[in-house]
Parts: C-alpha cells; sequence; structure tokens
C-alpha cells in the first residue's frame, strides 16, 4: 500500500486522537468509560513528563487509525518491553493493512529501542482482532488475569 503513511504523533494530532479514541470507546462498547479531555492527551503525550507515545496511520493523506502504547519492564528479563494500549483502525478501512502496519511499525519502534516485547490486552468477545493477532504469531498468556484497581478502591488502599 504505497498510499498509507504512519507517522508519530504530534501536539497538532491531540484532537485528531481524542476523536479516534472516542471511536475505539463507541466500537468497544465503553463510551461511558472514556472520559479523557484533550488536555489529558496532550500532557501524557507531549507534556513536561511524557508517560505514551502514540503514532497515526493515514490512508491517501486520511487518518484512519492509530497506535498509543508506553514502556514497561520485565524484571524476568531484565529489559524493558513496550505496553500497547489502543490499536484502532475506523471498521470502513479494516481489512486494508493498516492494523499490521501499526503492529510493525510498533515492532520496529520497539526493537530499535531494546524492548524484548510487546504486549496488549484484546476483549475476548472480538474474535476477528483475535484471529489477526494469531495470524501475525501473537499467542495469549493463558493463566494470566488481568487484575485492576481504581476509584474507591485505589483511593481507600492509598490512604492506609
Amino acid at each position: 500500500m504505497t498510499d498509507l503513511r504512519i507517522d508519530p504523533a504530534t501536539p497538532q494530532d491531540t484532537p485528531l486522537l481524542l476523536r479516534l479514541i472516542q471511536a475505539l470507546a463507541e466500537y468497544e462498547r465503553m463510551t461511558d468509560e472514556c472520559v479523557t479531555t484533550e488536555a489529558n492527551l496532550r500532557e501524557a503525550l507531549f507534556g513536561a513528563r511524557p508517560v505514551a507515545d502514540a503514532a497515526i496511520a493515514r490512508l491517501g493523506g486520511e487518518p484512519v487509525g492509530y497506535a498509543l502504547w508506553f514502556y514497561n519492564y520485565s524484571t524476568f528479563l531484565g529489559l524493558p518491553g513496550l505496553y500497547l494500549e489502543d490499536l484502532f483502525v475506523l471498521p470502513e478501512e479494516r481489512g486494508k493493512g493498516v492494523g499490521k502496519a501499526l503492529l510493525a511499525y510498533l515492532a520496529r519502534v520497539a526493537v530499535s529501542r531494546g524492548c524484548r516485547r510487546v504486549e496488549w490486552v484484546v476483549l475476548d468477545w472480538n474474535e476477528s482482532a483475535i484471529r489477526f493477532y494469531h495470524s501475525l504469531g501473537a499467542r495469549p498468556m493463558d493463566g494470566w488475569t488481568i487484575y485492576r484497581l481504581t476509584g474507591d478502591a485505589l483511593t481507600r488502599l492509598a490512604e492506609q
């Protein structure tokens, strides 16, 4: 696909990224949980202490998807990794290689920065995504369950 470009996100892309994040939330049936703002996103990606990175896929110059990730660390490997928080391609643009190109871009970032793995989660009902990830050689981590501490429970624990 010669008219597909993937570029690092810039501060000017913040409104676009927010729209794409909102589209992902809609696709994942989680719009009520998507409360971020342009200001939050700009600070996280481009502030004094960025905590995440993002790239935007453009097809024929039009934005069609994005990836957003941050670094993690494996004590067992003694090396960093990348955690893919979001990978999203507009539904009407799927099947054109955009998702694979975004993951290949992220793999190049990981390898160039000395990361030994890329990890992410997928909703168990998203069978097309699961098939896609399997086709790339990704495998689920059987035996692991994700836990999350948020809201009042997080606050209560912090106060102890």
